[in-house]
Order: C-alpha cells, then sequence, then structure tokens
C-alpha cells in the first residue's frame, strides 16, 4: 500500500485561515476586505465593517513561527474597534494572548472560540476610518489599485 503524505505550505494555511475567516465575517454581519494597509503603514491581514458601522482587524496566524517573529499586533488596535487573531484548527492556541478574540477557521468557514473585546473608536477617527474603507472598497471593485487607507 502507498502512502502519500500531503504537506501543507505556509501560504497555503495562510490563504486557507483568510477565507474561512473571511466567509465566517460575512456570516456574521460583516464586509470584509484583504490586505489593507492601515495609516500607520501596517497591513491587516482582514478589515472589515459590520452593520451598524463598527470596524474589525483579524490577524491571520499561518503557524507558531508567523506569530513569534510578528509581534505588531498592538498596532492595529487604534484602528479598530474590534481585533481578533485568526488561525487554523491545529494552531497551539495556548501561545496567543488572552485579549484579543479567537476564531479558528479553515478554507470554508470558521468559529468564534472567544469574541475580541470591544473598545469603541473615537466618532473622528471612526468617521475617517469607514470613509477610508469605503473608498478602498469602491477602488477595488473598480480594478483600481487602492494603496493605502485614508484616514
Amino acid at each position: 500500500m502507498d502512502v502519500t503524505i500531503v504537506t501543507v505550505t505556509r501560504p497555503e494555511i495562510t490563504a486557507n485561515v483568510t477565507r474561512g475567516a473571511a466567509r465566517l465575517l460575512v456570516d456574521l454581519g460583516y464586509a470584509p476586505l484583504a490586505e489593507v494597509t492601515l495609516p500607520n503603514g501596517r497591513r491587516a491581514d482582514l478589515m472589515a465593517v459590520s452593520r451598524k458601522g463598527e470596524l474589525a482587524i483579524i490577524e491571520v496566524k499561518s503557524g507558531i513561527e508567523d506569530y513569534r517573529v510578528d509581534r505588531k499586533w498592538h498596532e492595529y488596535l487604534p484602528y479598530c474597534d474590534r481585533f481578533a487573531f485568526a488561525v487554523a484548527p491545529e494552531f497551539p492556541q495556548h501561545i496567543l494572548p488572552e485579549e484579543p478574540g479567537l476564531i479558528v477557521c479553515d478554507g470554508f468557514g470558521g468559529a468564534v472560540l472567544r469574541e475580541a473585546p470591544a473598545t469603541p473608536l473615537a466618532p473622528a477617527r471612526r468617521k475617517a476610518l469607514t470613509i477610508g474603507f469605503a473608498r478602498m472598497a469602491a477602488m477595488r471593485a473598480m480594478g483600481v489599485a487602492a494603496v493605502r487607507l485614508e484616514a
């Protein structure tokens, strides 16, 4: 009997978790965009706006090494009402901090394991970010490369 071992690459894990997280966000009533460059130059893996105008940022972690070398997640907090990590089912969740939300995803969807705590943005910042998000989404829909979220 031949046994085939399938190795999933880090980019494949990232793509699957991102796709599953985006699908979950849609199911939860959010409209997500991938790879949103924030005003501080950081790039959010997913940013989404809810029906109520709440902004969420989801940071995808493909594995332990990805998490350990990338400690910039605090720099996303000034640009969202809610922040969460998205990981694959096999990710060792115990190494993640307890403060942010936590979702587990595969390529088809996901589940919220820990709700992201709400830290409401100041109204002026929310308005600027929401307008920037809408403009970026519109430009992407028209095929125009939107480089950075304006805020």
